[in-house]
């Protein structure tokens, strides 16, 4: 969503790199391009100018005039400054004290409300939770059959107790959720409400009653992030209408230019609390202002990348696996159930771009064909379990089986066997400390320090000597003469210790007698 804002203020601070002070020509073309940037990523223009004056105003100071480097200090400035135009810190929900805790969902039609409110009772039940999905929203067509299905797809209760689709009274069921709430034990009621096309008195009125009915501890107003400047214009008739806590935002994996995300904190005053980033029920989290800032300036957000890594992987097999690649016993079933495990996580290409730096490397990741891992899959299991076990074993009769079982051609199959013993081999050889001075190894995976067993003796240098015979008797006349004034004999053997006699080893060694002046 915010590529082309990322690409824009990348460009900006290329210009800057190299300069050893800032002139205020190069803080006014700065401050121009970030306004130029801004704009078009559609964020409101009140946002722009209190934004650009706020980075022209830091640039200027001391913290960048007596910075060693003054670039990567405005890049500090621009990162602060937009944690600040998001929100700050990160909000998180308020729990009653006493009796469920009741969320109310408001918003307009086609933002996501209902499928986020799913998405948003899953969240609540792997905090801990135990939340309950009510459906208020009687006028759209099968708005109660969809939030019954989602909610089945997340595993919790729905109280339906009406068909909808124009039938029955929203303030009604949303009173009697509380009840049956309390009745059935849920710490937390989820109330989705109608949405219409546009702002309309009926909607904020019935918006109006259902709060008035339920009290809820918290309203959160649901606005989809693609719809621009215009999410702003409905997110203030909201707060003037019905009043709400905080925004969510939905459709953030969109195209769009990302305005609405960067423009409705600052505006309203409530803080973008969660985001919504995805079909899938597992697409939404918490809203980090920082971590978003740093998305934007292709800093990466290698913090939600680790959550959402200790979520989808299992520990025991993470270890299981690093044992087993540091005694060479990794196999394809052991690739193919790690290969499993990342996909848990999400999309390829959203995993990648959540590394710093990956934004100049947009276009592959979006080009990456997420197929590609179905079609290693349907490889590796087309593989007998002797096969995935010792590799080694597939020649070539069996490599055309395996491209027959699996659809796809010999030279895939022979890609993938030796790409299979490069990554195992470079794995094992980081897991083990890889023999590089100074590598510790792979956390987790136990080398590092080679023992010394393995250790290869040093080989002791000696001293050269020179070819020229002259030159050679001269330097072993200084040995002698250094070895005699260290109190050693001219074998440097220190003095006091038992000489060698040279005749009774030539003698021991059934040598001529006169070998004994070889051995001196």
């Amino acid at each position: 969503m915010f590529a082309t804002l990322s690409d824009r203020l990348a460009d900006t601070f290329k210009n800057l790199r190299g300069k050893g002070r800032l002139s205020e020509a190069d803080i006014d073309a700065t401050a121009r391009e970030i306004r130029i940037a801004l704009l078009e990523a559609d964020v409101a223009l009140p946002v722009v100018k209190e934004f650009v004056a706020a980075v022209k105003e830091r640039a200027r100071g001391e913290e960048v005039s007596q910075a060693l480097n003054p670039a990567q200090q405005v890049v500090k400035i621009v990162n602060e400054e937009l944690v600040t135009i998001l929100g700050g810190e990160t909000r998180r929900l308020r729990y009653a004290k006493t009796g469920p805790t009741v969320i109310m969902l408001a918003g307009l039609q086609g933002a996501g409300k209902t499928t986020l409110a799913a998405k948003l009772a899953l969240w609540l039940k792997e905090q801990g939770r135990s939340p309950m999905l009510v459906a208020a929203d009687l006028q759209r067509p099968n708005a109660v059959n969809q939030l019954q299905v989602n909610g089945e797809r997340a595993g919790v209760t729905v109280f339906a107790p009406e068909p909808g689709n124009g039938v029955g009274d929203p303030v009604a069921v949303a009173r009697q959720s509380i009840e049956e709430a309390k009745r059935t034990l849920h710490d937390t009621v989820i109330v989705d409400t109608a949405g219409r096309l546009g702002v309309d008195a009926e909607m904020m009125q019935q918006a109006a009653d259902i709060r008035d009915a339920v009290s809820p501890d918290e309203v959160l107003f649901v606005v989809d992030a693609m719809i621009g400047q215009d999410a702003v214009t409905t997110a203030q008739a909201f707060l003037d209408g019905v009043g709400y806590d905080g925004v969510v935002l939905t459709k953030l994996d969109g195209d769009a230019r990302g305005g609405a995300a960067l423009s409705i904190a600052s505006i309203t005053g409530k803080p973008v609390m969660f985001a919504s980033n995805g079909e899938k029920l597992t697409d939404f989290d918490l809203f980090h202002p920082d971590r978003m800032a740093s998305r934007i300036l292709d800093m990466g957000d290698v913090m939600t990348l680790i959550e959402q890594a200790e979520k989808a992987f299992d520990a025991e097999q993470a270890a299981k696996a690093a044992g087993k690649l540091q005694t060479g016993d990794f196999t394809l079933d052991d690739f193919l159930e790690q290969m499993q495990q990342v996909r848990k996580l999400g999309s390829m290409s959203k995993i990648m771009g959540m590394l710093p730096g990956m934004g100049q490397f947009r276009e592959q990741l979006e080009n990456f064909d997420e197929r590609e891992i179905d079609r290693i899959q349907a490889i590796i299991q087309s593989m007998t379990p002797a096969e995935r076990a010792n590799p080694k074993v597939i020649d070539g009769s069996r490599r055309a089986r395996i491209a027959r079982g699996s659809g796809r051609q010999v030279s895939d199959v022979n890609q993938l066997v030796d790409r299979f013993f490069e990554a195992r081999k470079m794995m094992q050889s980081l897991a083990n400390g890889g023999g590089v001075p100074g590598m510790p190894g792979l956390p987790g995976m136990g080398g590092g320090k080679r023992s010394k067993a393995k250790q290869a003796p040093k080989k002791a240098k000696g001293r050269r000597v020179s070819g020229n015979p002259a030159k050679a008797a001269q330097q072993a006349a200084a040995q002698k003469e250094r070895a005699a004034a260290a109190g050693a004999n001219p074998f440097g053997r220190p003095a006091g210790e038992e000489q060698i006699d040279y005749e009774k080893a030539a003698a021991a060694l059934d040598l001529p007698n006169d070998f004994s002046k070889y051995l001196k």
